[in-house]
């Protein structure tokens, strides 16, 4: 910073003015022209030139294809987003251009106080007004000639000054530069944590529908195979039923035989027996009562009739294959951060 903004005491209005003029780039007062962001912070426009070289190395290089590029504000970490013409696309900031002319004629105008640049402590009437570049430190003439510092290499303050300052410069600059590819991998793991979340979301929905639809098709299945075994059971059963109807009109046939056999047994005439002139007795005959007493020639079933063994389904190899269930090996996608990371650590 200029040593003349030392002349103004300590907390007056003019300090507090020049507080607000200071680039926080390059930390000096704004050069002209100043240029004000889209979030209403100031730069110089060299030094805003520098950022926006730093964060898009490449601009320059694209010819006629220049589609412009964005940069961060060091101030508030804004992104700012440029045209074609780069940093020249900015508007000036008038105002604050105006307000540094008028503070450094009032700066100029005040006369400068004993005492306010710095004096050497070996000779206190020698300013320092060089630098030592052996020892690293300012000194004064006098230091030089007959001191401490006869026999070092010296260099003229000012230039010094600007070297180190040029360099800070150009260190804040790779620092900005480098905080935004850093934000820029932040934005890219945060847009990554998102892809990832919603993925995860459309991979659940996705296997939830496909058990769904497994278990839909096993319950299908569950229902055909029901209705196969509820309709082998109608069928035996009407069957059977089929059977009992014929056996109980043969025992109904059998049980009315039975009785005009008792009533015919009970006739005590032997020619009317003989004869059958008693009201049952002509509807007996020997070879009719023989084959009633044997049931007739009525169907029966065979023995495990009723078994449903045949419809007994294994389900262990569908067991298996179920616990055997697992996703599909996929190879592992290289990381695009790594690149990054690499320039980051550098």
């Amino acid at each position: 910073m200029d040593f003349q903004a030392g002349i103004l005491q300590d907390g007056s209005p003019m300090e507090s003015l020049e507080k607000q003029l200071i680039c926080p780039i390059c930390l000096e007062m704004f050069s002209k022209p100043v240029v004000i962001l889209p979030c209403q912070h100031n730069l110089c426009r060299k030094c805003a030139n520098d950022v926006f070289q730093a964060a898009n190395p490449y601009w320059q290089s694209r010819g006629s294809l220049i589609s412009g590029g964005r940069f961060r504000c060091p101030s508030c970490r804004h992104e700012v987003l440029l045209d074609r013409h780069g940093v020249y696309g900015l508007q000036r900031n008038l105002l604050v251009e105006n307000i540094i002319d008028i503070y450094k004629q009032e700066c100029s105008s005040r006369p400068l106080k004993k005492g306010e640049h710095p004096m050497c402590k070996e000779h206190e009437d020698e300013r320092i007004n060089i630098y030592c570049v052996t020892c690293e430190v300012p000194t004064c003439s006098m230091c030089k000639v007959f001191g401490a510092h006869k026999d070092c290499e010296v260099a003229p303050l000012q230039t010094v000054f600007q070297g180190q300052k040029t360099e800070l410069n150009n260190c804040i600059s790779m620092l900005v530069a480098g905080n935004d590819r850093i934000q820029t991998i932040i934005s890219q793991l945060e847009d990554s944590c998102q892809s990832t979340e919603e993925n995860s979301e459309a991979a659940k929905r996705e296997l939830c529908a496909r058990f769904d639809a497994l278990a839909a098709l096993l319950e299908e299945k569950k229902s055909e195979l029901l209705q196969r075994i509820s309709q082998e059971q109608a069928d035996k059963a009407a069957f059977i039923q089929g059977l009992i109807c014929q056996y109980k009109e043969q025992l109904e046939k059998s049980s009315r035989l039975v009785e005009t056999a008792i009533q015919a047994a009970e006739e005590t005439g032997g020619a009317a027996f003989l004869m059958g002139t008693g009201t049952h007795i002509s509807m007996l005959s020997l070879p009719r009562i023989v084959e009633a007493s044997k049931g007739g020639r009525l169907g029966k079933i065979e023995q495990g009739y009723e078994s449903m063994d045949a419809f007994s389904v294994s389900l262990d190899h569908l067991s298996e294959a179920v616990r055997a269930l697992d996703f599909d090996p996929a190879e592992e996608d290289e990381e695009f951060f790594d690149g990054e990371e690499e320039e980051v650590e550098e």
